[in-house]
């Protein structure tokens, strides 16, 4: 028989939300995955904690359930193992075995891949296995192959988007319909969307880990996790966001990569270095980012031959997450070579980082202040003393606990901002810690 009409034999390890989609979707599009790819893609084994534990996904007949992982790494009719258990220690052990057995690697596993993604990359290289993982990213998006192979032909200058739903549902009901955070995230929680423990989505973790794996993609270099700056939208103010709408934007969780050019003014590879980030920021309302409400994520990536692109969809969910999954399966059922960070050099270097405090940036500021005479001309004299100047100025009424002033910076740098924002707590202007966000875009 053939390789190309021989079935491909599949490990699945994990049976939960996504499991469950990919096993829906298996046997709703047979038809369509041998018409796609010339063969049928069976399912063997499915790795469990609880064999006993009823489900809701029907499994085909003849797939058994197990609970011992070895099970699926070191039976040799397996051809692909799918990783969808999470985690990073377990899921590690798994995939590690599976490719010392040669097997292929689907997995949707964002933070093993961009904390020892590196590691993991190389043993697939070494061992001449695919490893896709296109489901790890923005779920129907298909954003992993898109960086991967239609824009190999484009340099990325810089990549943005909302990569995490939960955040972008809290902020999206906020912006809305006036929720407060904790009631905004307990109605996320509620329907589903939120953990009972959202740690990874509010703090900027999950957003993070996508991101690692977009700059490898996008710029063929090892960006540490550890070294990303990292900042979420927890207690996030309702002020804040009103506010926001006063001066025409909307507060967004943001993942961005951009290059940034040596002053010097050098060309090639190393005058190039990279300023990446998670955090919240104030998207002008024309923006289509600005708009990308609910569960709903989106990227916006700008190279230099195809100009800003645009892609929006579904960041989570059974069958979205599943779709992106399946196709990963298809491609290997076509026995594609490996590809699997985009780069012929497997060995990637490291990137060249721009340090948080020299990044760019006009400025949301709000202060709480004493409504007294002069305060405004202070606070503008602690701007002034490091290069800062005010593009627009705002003074509400006392909110009981002070006076709100906020303010739209022009273009200077994080480290100026937070020296000057000290010199105004150490002048005692501030009744409490001022509030400050990155603005991108503006009219």
């Amino acid at each position: 028989m053939k390789n190309s009409e021989k079935p491909l034999v599949v490990g699945l390890a994990g049976f939960g939300t996504v499991g469950g989609g990919l096993v829906r979707l298996l046997d709703e599009n047979a038809d369509l995955i041998r018409r796609r790819c010339g063969r049928a893609i069976v399912l063997k084994k499915v790795l469990v904690r609880n064999a006993t534990k009823a489900r809701s996904a029907q499994l085909p007949a003849g797939t058994e359930l197990t609970t011992d992982y070895r099970a699926l790494t070191d039976d040799p009719e397996i051809d692909v193992l799918v990783e969808l258990i999470g985690g990073i220690d377990n899921a590690r052990t798994i995939i590690d075995r599976a490719l010392d057995q040669g097997k292929h690697i689907v997995t949707a596993n964002k933070a093993l891949l961009a904390e020892e993604g590196l590691a993991l990359f190389q043993k697939a290289d070494r061992k001449k296995r695919i490893l896709r993982y296109e489901a790890s990213v923005a779920g129907a998006i298909p954003i992993v192959e898109t960086l991967k192979e239609s824009l190999t032909g484009n340099r990325i200058e810089s990549l943005m988007g909302i990569l995490n739903g939960t955040s972008n549902y809290i902020l999206s009901e906020m912006t809305s319909n006036g929720m407060d955070f904790d009631v905004a995230l307990k109605q996320a929680q509620q329907l589903g969307y939120a953990e009972a423990d959202p740690t990874l989505d509010i703090d900027g973790h999950d957003a993070a880990h996508k991101l690692i794996l977009l700059i490898r993609l996008a710029y063929g270099v090892h960006y540490p996790y550890t070294a990303l700056s990292v900042r979420g939208i927890r207690g996030l103010s309702g002020m804040d966001i009103r506010l926001a709408r006063e001066f025409g934007y909307r507060i967004k969780l943001i993942g961005q990569v951009r290059e940034v050019r040596n002053a010097e003014g050098n060309e090639g590879e190393d005058a190039i270095r990279l300023e990446a980030g998670v955090f919240p920021a104030l998207v002008y309302h024309k923006f289509l980012l600005a708009r990308v409400g609910g569960v709903y994520n989106a990227v916006r990536v700008d190279a230099n031959a195809s100009g800003p692109l645009f892609f929006h969809g579904r960041g989570a969910g059974d069958l979205p997450t599943a779709g992106a999954v399946l196709g990963d399966l298809l491609a290997v059922a076509r026995d594609e070579r490996p590809n699997n960070t985009g780069f012929v050099n497997k060995e990637l270097p490291k990137a060249s980082i721009v340090p948080p405090e020299e990044w760019r940036s006009c400025y949301y500021v709000r202060v709480m202040v004493q409504d007294t005479p002069g305060v405004l001309r202070d606070l503008s004299g602690c701007m002034a003393a490091e290069g800062i100047s005010m593009a627009q100025v705002i003074q509400k009424s006392d909110e009981g606990n002070g006076v709100p002033l906020v303010f739209m910076t022009h273009e200077t740098t994080a480290r100026a901002m937070s020296d000057a924002l000290q010199r105004t707590m150490d002048a005692g202007l501030l009744k409490e810690p001022a509030v400050y966000f990155r603005v991108l875009g503006g009219a």
